[in-house]
């Protein structure tokens, strides 16, 4: 799961509405719709004023993860 869909979680168990998301964040509702419904990636810009709308630290909705192992380099 990405950042947007937590976040569309989040906001949903405490009563957030989208629209007033979108508003106290700076973002049209349109794309953040789109956004929390996984078809559009955040901007990092993005992600920070949603959390500062939100009062939550950066990191809430991240989740670090490894990278697929790469089974060989191109031209090695």
């Amino acid at each position: 799961m990405t950042a947007g869909p937590r976040i569309k979680e989040y906001i949903e168990s405490k009563g957030i509405s989208q629209t007033f998301l979108g508003r106290r964040a700076g973002i049209p509702i349109g794309k953040l719709n789109q956004t929390l419904n996984g078809n559009r990636r955040f901007q990092l810009d993005e992600y920070e004023r949603i959390c500062w709308a939100l009062e939550v630290p950066a990191d809430t909705f991240l989740k670090p993860h490894p990278p697929e192992p790469i089974e060989s380099y191109p031209n090695q």
